[in-house]
């Protein structure tokens, strides 16, 4: 009985003995699987804070290009410096290149990570590395812009000239960019080429219809004020509001249409709404304008200026009349016997305005506005709401009191368009 306590008294101590050398073993490797674990935690939260970083660093850089465009200014470089090191202090810049795309950046940094369990097997850090680009590419832009009376002159050259810069920035000479640009003119209807929605060239009514010199209707004495007036109606209110010109990736074609704005001829009122439409038509890739891209990557973008209220000539002010029917019944409502929209303040010219942004918006269209001169607050509100600012904000709203405001605003404009990363 002694003999065989003895024996297990042994074994115990052979296997405890065993267990002993096989964890001085094993200790080794559950260390380092416990700290590849740790470590690689803390290298993936390190990955991500300086992509994260990198990616504010070219989105800042890209902001730059409009004055640093060949990256040779040093103003990209300090920008996505700055910006790397804003978000991510141990940061480093490793290089700031043109990116694969013209009008675009590329922005490489890396940093070190002190590693917590891995020095114990001799590695006690490890680098991560980031990059991103950014850039004026993947965008599709159509301008809506104001062509009623008011604009002539000044107003409207300052247009065309800050149009123009924007299409330089976004569609330099002699690159190939993944850029269409394409101008809805529109005052209280748009004018259409001929075939483009099956109908003759001509001007539009909201309907869709083709808009006539004056509806039959409208020649009753009914409508004359003062009574008995002699009817007073500019019959050619459409072939002086340029054509729609659809999206194009041609710089020439483009540059031409905004060429033809003068804002001169016959008025017919300023239907903010129909600008909107036919902007969100010219966006989209569904008929009657098909140059649309369907790449759900493609940033598409509306920018709406104009100078009045959305409005019939029935709203007093500077170009109000005092008689009626007059060129505004010609506009793309009461072309088709809708005499009851008019524009009060918060009436039913507004809200068509607020509906047509509501459609754009859904179909994922990005509204600038600009509102151009002097108004009141309710039209300040309805540019404001019209606009796609993020909410709390009104970033993509911009006010130009004169003509001269234009350009800058423009510019503003410009550098949010860089605003997108490319990869």
């Amino acid at each position: 009985m002694k003999s065989t306590y003895h024996f297990i008294r042994q074994l115990c101590r052979r296997e405890q003995g065993s267990t002993a050398t096989l964890m001085a073993v094993l200790l080794p490797v559950i260390l380092g699987f416990v700290g590849l674990a740790i470590d690689s935690s803390m290298l993936y939260n390190a990955h991500s804070k300086l992509q994260a970083a990198t990616d504010s660093a070219a989105l800042a850089g890209s902001l730059e290009l409009p004055y640093d465009p060949d990256l040779d200014l040093g103003k990209v470089s300090a920008a996505a410096k700055d910006y790397l090191n804003r978000n991510y202090t141990e940061a480093r810049l490793m290089s700031v290149a043109p990116g694969p795309l013209a009008r675009s950046v590329k922005v490489t940094a890396n940093a070190t990570v002190p590693l917590l369990i891995m020095p114990i097997l001799g590695i006690s850090e490890r680098s991560v590395r980031a990059e991103a680009t950014a850039g004026f590419n993947k965008l599709e832009i159509v301008l809506a812009i104001d062509n009623s009376g008011s604009m002539k002159g000044t107003p409207i050259n300052e247009t065309n000239a800050a149009a123009n810069k924007l299409i330089d920035l976004v569609m330099p000479d002699g690159l190939k960019t993944s850029v269409k640009a394409g101008l809805v003119p529109f005052r209280g209807k748009v004018h259409l080429p001929a075939n483009v929605d099956g109908i003759a060239d001509g001007c539009r009514n909201a309907d869709g219809t083709l808009s006539p010199a004056l509806n039959e209707e409208y020649y009753k004495t009914k409508y004359r004020y003062p009574v008995g007036s002699s009817l007073r109606v500019a019959m050619d209110t459409c072939e002086d509001i340029p054509r729609v010109q659809g999206l194009t990736d041609d710089k020439s074609v483009i540059l031409a249409a905004i060429a033809k704005q003068d804002a001169l001829g016959s008025g017919s009122g300023t239907l903010i709404s129909e600008g909107l439409k036919w902007g969100r038509e010219v966006l989209t890739p569904e008929a009657p304008y098909t140059e649309a891209s369907t790449d759900t990557d493609m940033r598409k973008i509306l920018i709406l200026l104009t100078d009045g209220d959305t409005e019939d000539g029935k709203c007093g002010g500077n170009y109000a009349i005092s008689y009626t029917p007059n060129s505004y019944w010609t506009n793309a409502y009461y072309g088709m016997l809708d005499m009851n929209s008019h524009c009060e303040d918060n009436g039913k010219l507004n809200q068509y305005a607020l509906e047509e942004a509501a459609k754009a918006k859904a179909a994922d269209i990005e509204i600038f506005t600009i509102r151009f001169g002097v108004s009141d607050s309710v039209d300040v509100q309805l540019m404001k709401d019209i606009a796609s600012s993020t909410a709390g904000t009104d970033d993509h709203y911009f006010n130009a009191p004169s003509a001269y405001d234009i350009d800058d605003v423009f510019k503003r404009i410009g550098r949010q368009l860089g605003w997108r990363l490319l990869n």
